[in-house]
């Protein structure tokens, strides 16, 4: 196996992610969310609780951009944040009620999507894509 040519095919592949999925998502936006907070928001509700750190890190903000994005969704009541037990300097990010169902009603628009995108596939490659991506979760994208 050639991997430099491996790679190639990694960036062409990670590249058609971001581009199905800007596209599966790009009108979501409720709560007059700026695309940073929409990706703030979807980023804690797949991996709370979650620091801003954390956040700042995976989605490639700086920290005053995050903790400046992070206020507005805490003023609009759509996130929660509490103290850590073990260490009080830690401050652990959640989606509030009101978050969890913006979250929610987003995914279930991006669920339809995703179905008519995959409404063309049969029984056999719907079960051949389920074992490529788990391979490629537990293989290539765990750390």
């Amino acid at each position: 196996m050639d991997r430099h040519q491996l790679f190639q095919q990694f960036v062409a592949f990670t590249t058609a992610v971001h581009e199905v999925k800007h596209g599966m998502t790009k009108d979501l936006r409720g709560h007059d969310l700026t695309a940073v907070q929409y990706n703030m928001m979807e980023y804690i509700a797949v991996s709370q609780p979650v620091t801003l750190s954390e956040i700042s890190d995976c989605l490639h903000l700086s920290m005053p951009n995050a903790s400046r994005e992070m206020r507005k969704l805490l003023d609009k009541g759509l996130c929660t944040k509490d103290t850590a037990a073990e260490d009080r300097r830690v401050q652990y990010i959640r989606l509030s009620l009101q978050g969890q169902a913006l979250m929610d009603e987003a995914f279930q628009r991006v669920e339809h999507r995703f179905q008519q995108h995959i409404a063309h596939l049969t029984e056999h490659e719907l079960e051949t894509v389920h074992d490529a991506l788990q391979l490629l979760q537990t293989k290539v994208f765990r750390s």
